[in-house]
């Protein structure tokens, strides 16, 4: 923390923060993110609850997608008891004993990311490596793209992870 605060990095800035520590001290990745947010809350960052993370992700032209995402909660969460949600700055991820199933706001679309041990066969899943620790995705364009079919490959990814 005394390295950061000595740096004249802005603290509130965690990625530039993380960049640096990884750059010039080698400092692991878990590492990494504990101190910046150390250094964040002692300049007066707050974490935002993940209700006020998931409010963040939908503004703006957004905005459109959260009943999108207000169907994949209510979806998931009736999935089982032992499902907890996390806040993140770009994404909402599900978690059961690990993170199962990501909610992503994209331009125009949800992407539903999902984490898979044995992948089913399903040509609307992509190999992705970009929406949390998600393995596929699929791109949803309304709440009624939540179909039977999406909903088996959800349940199947959750079934996989727990």
């Amino acid at each position: 923390m005394a390295l950061v605060q000595a740096s004249g990095l802005d603290a509130l800035d965690q990625n530039s923060v993380r960049k640096w520590l990884k750059s010039e001290h080698g400092v692991l990745q878990n590492s990494q993110w504990a101190i910046a947010d150390a250094a964040a809350r002692a300049a007066g960052w707050e974490r935002p609850s993940v209700e006020g993370y998931i409010d963040s992700q939908y503004t703006g032209a957004k905005a459109a997608l959260r009943p999108i995402f207000e169907a994949i909660r209510e979806f998931v969460m009736s999935l089982g008891d032992d499902i907890s949600i996390e806040g993140r700055g770009t994404y909402t991820p599900f978690v059961r004993k690990r993170q199962f199933a990501t909610a992503m706001a994209a331009k125009d679309r949800l992407d539903l990311g999902l984490r898979y041990k044995d992948l089913p066969a399903d040509p609307r899943l992509e190999a992705t490596n970009r929406v949390g620790q998600a393995t596929h995705k699929l791109s949803l364009y309304s709440p009624a793209d939540l179909n039977d079919g999406v909903k088996a490959l959800i349940r199947a990814a959750y079934e996989q992870n727990g």
